[in-house]
């Protein structure tokens, strides 16, 4: 029986339509393009001040966490590692993207944002820091079916949005 070709995402696939989904919904990009704001390196300017710092995978804890006196292994098993981490003021905004185009295993992986968001709670407590966690999701996912998974999100403190992040859920 001959493989039938993957064109909806998942295995192999996944670079390919996660990273074309991810440029579409990259938020340096769109706090560059926001006409309050301007971009410099990972710091983000509102009228000449900086108001946030981004971060994405490794870099959170180079750049932010370790310099803060963070060792993750002294907090967590396992680093986790968030697409993308926008901190404004005292809160981190975790914002996680997920890109579907067939039934797969992201539908599993959206149940696990209570889990991650407990994680980074416990990674960024000793620096008072409070956390957001967020979803941002393709079009896909814009269906009844995942009416009772979007409710199970809500239900543990955590968000999500379809195709674009709202500017004033990230507290700018």
């Amino acid at each position: 029986m001959a493989k039938k070709p993957n064109t909806v995402g998942g295995g192999a696939r996944t670079n390919l339509n996660g990273l074309e989904f991810e440029g579409r919904t990259d938020l340096l990009e769109a706090l560059k393009k926001h006409p309050e704001c301007t971009v410099e390196g990972n710091q983000v300017f509102k009228d000449g001040k900086i108001v946030a710092h981004y971060y994405e995978k490794h870099n959170l804890y180079k750049a932010f966490l370790e310099p803060s006196g963070i060792n993750y292994k002294d907090i967590l098993s396992k680093k986790i590692l968030p697409d993308g981490a926008l901190l404004v003021d005292k809160t981190i905004y975790i914002i996680e993207k997920k890109y579907q185009a067939g039934s797969g295993s992201v539908d599993e992986k959206l149940q696990t944002c209570d889990f991650k968001k407990k994680q980074y709670v416990k990674l960024f407590t000793p620096l008072n820091v409070k956390v957001e966690y967020y979803y941002v999701l393709n079009d896909w996912f814009d269906k009844p079916e995942y009416n009772d998974v979007f409710q199970y999100i809500e239900s543990v403190g955590c968000k999500y949005f379809i195709e674009e992040l709202p500017f004033n859920e990230i507290g700018l």
